[in-house]
């Protein structure tokens, strides 16, 4: 079992550095302050946790089977990426806001990795991958924590290296850019989303 979870470890990594929505949105929150990008994080963390968990117990099986609830997350999840990505964009022209309530960046978070179809997906095709055979369910549910404890190390190592170089980011100028850019990122995957139906 422990080189299966080895093999986990390490490949939950390598899934964790590679960008998506969520960086995007760490990157634009962690201008804000290292408060907010934290609270982002733990709202993402808790939603990859119900997507692990969900795998796990065979739940999010559910979503592959039904066309009307996989789209309908899909089209949720896009709709709100382009909305983050928009407001990105209109505030990159404005002075630096306040940092919004934790409870906002929370659910910002939250529903970025709820709302999106293809981590239940991924979730279900990636899990299973690295289970020793004749796992049960205990098993299974430790391999669902341990990616959602990889992936949060995993972003609490960048909002800690963002947070260094704060000062630098909240320069007008490059505040712009990466508002703009966040904010380019969250609207193209929110039209990816759309257009690519499964």
């Amino acid at each position: 079992m422990w080189s299966h979870l080895a093999a986990f470890v390490a490949a939950s990594f390598l899934i964790a550095l590679s960008p998506g929505p969520g960086t995007a949105l760490v990157l634009r929150q962690s201008v804000r302050g290292r408060a907010s990008a934290l609270a982002t994080v733990f709202g993402m963390e808790v939603a990859v946790a119900v997507w692990a968990v969900a795998a796990a117990l065979g739940l999010s099986v559910l979503l592959t089977a039904s066309e009307v609830a996989y789209h309908a997350l899909r089209i949720t999840g896009a709709l709100f990426l382009v909305y983050l990505g928009v407001k990105a964009f209109r505030s990159a022209s404005l002075p630096l806001p306040e940092a919004p309530p934790a409870g906002r960046a929370f659910r910002a978070g939250l529903v970025v990795n709820l709302a999106n179809p293809k981590l239940g997906v991924f979730a279900i095709s990636f899990l299973p991958q690295f289970l020793p055979e004749g796992a049960g369910r205990a098993t299974l549910l430790l391999f669902a924590l341990v990616w959602v404890a990889v992936d949060t190390m995993w972003y609490l190592i960048v909002v800690g290296v963002l947070d260094r170089v704060r000062g630098w980011l909240t320069r007008s100028r490059v505040r712009r850019v990466l508002e703009r850019v966040s904010g380019g990122v969250l609207v193209a995957l929110g039209l990816r989303l759309v257009l690519d139906p499964r």
